[in-house]
């Protein structure tokens, strides 16, 4: 197994894995450019029955050790006392701190800084109190549909869940294409399971930035680089937690959203 990084050898990785002006100056978009009408075409091909399957959680309104912000869910109208208005109808309202360690989520490309920037060298003051003028999420307004690609690493170890602060080094990667017998491609969309809703089920909730996560260790940037993924999505939050260094407290946030574009 591969050794962790130095802090500096990480930062270095930031500069190598860099993806700043491969689409222009303007993009705003990322690593979404990998994902070109050839490979919609390509992932639609690949749909052989009408089945469906969906990667979100239920949204999180109970509070609990992972989730200190639950979804406020409240009822604007409800159907008992539907009978009394111009217009019978139910209704709901719903508050979310979506980012954390509770709810499904994409992260924009604005999300995270490093140096003061965000992706294509914008400036972090782009982000303001009106919302972000650059890198919103609003460029997957359209959806995003390519290749989904699962990496399912306890399988490979012959687990049931990879333990919290546990990393996942590129040689995993490798192997767990070869058992899959697949091969991520340019334009994919990775995902990589750890088994974190196992050992949730298993174990009851823990506070994950006290007692970690597993996730992907840094030395997986120049694998996620070299493959040219679109969109790198986890049951954990990718960076394994603790990471160990003070200075980068989550490389493969700033590794792929910040310097490679990747949602």
């Amino acid at each position: 197994m591969a050794s962790r990084l130095t802090s500096a050898e990480v930062k270095g990785l930031f500069e190598k894995c860099n993806n700043w002006g491969r689409w222009g100056k303007d993009d705003q978009r990322g690593a979404l450019n990998y994902i070109t009408e050839k490979q919609v075409a390509r992932a639609g091909k690949l749909v052989q029955t009408g089945d469906t399957a969906s990667c979100a959680l239920p949204l999180a309104v109970a509070p609990a050790a992972d989730n200190p912000t639950p979804v406020t869910h409240l009822m604007v109208q409800a159907g008992h006392d539907s009978h009394q208005q111009p217009l019978p109808y139910s209704g709901d309202y719903f508050a979310i701190a979506f980012h954390g360690m509770a709810n499904t989520h994409i992260d924009a490309l604005c999300h995270v800084f490093w140096e003061k920037k965000m992706y294509n060298g914008f400036d972090a003051s782009e982000v303001g109190s009106q919302g972000a003028r650059k890198c919103p999420i609003d460029v997957t307004r359209t959806g995003v549909i390519s290749r989904g690609v699962l990496l399912d690493i306890p399988k490979i170890r012959k687990v049931d869940w990879i333990a919290n602060g546990d990393r996942i080094f590129p040689e995993e990667l490798d192997a767990a294409e070869k058992d899959h017998r697949i091969h991520v491609e340019e334009g994919d969309v990775l995902l990589v399971r750890t088994g974190r809703a196992a050992h949730r089920k298993a174990k009851g909730a823990w506070d994950p930035m006290g007692q970690g996560l597993p996730g992907l260790d840094a030395s997986c940037l120049p694998w996620l680089h070299e493959r040219k993924i679109a969109v790198l999505g986890s049951d954990s939050v990718s960076d394994v937690i603790p990471s160990g260094y003070e200075d980068v407290p989550l490389p493969v946030h700033v590794g792929t959203l910040v310097m490679l574009g990747i949602h």
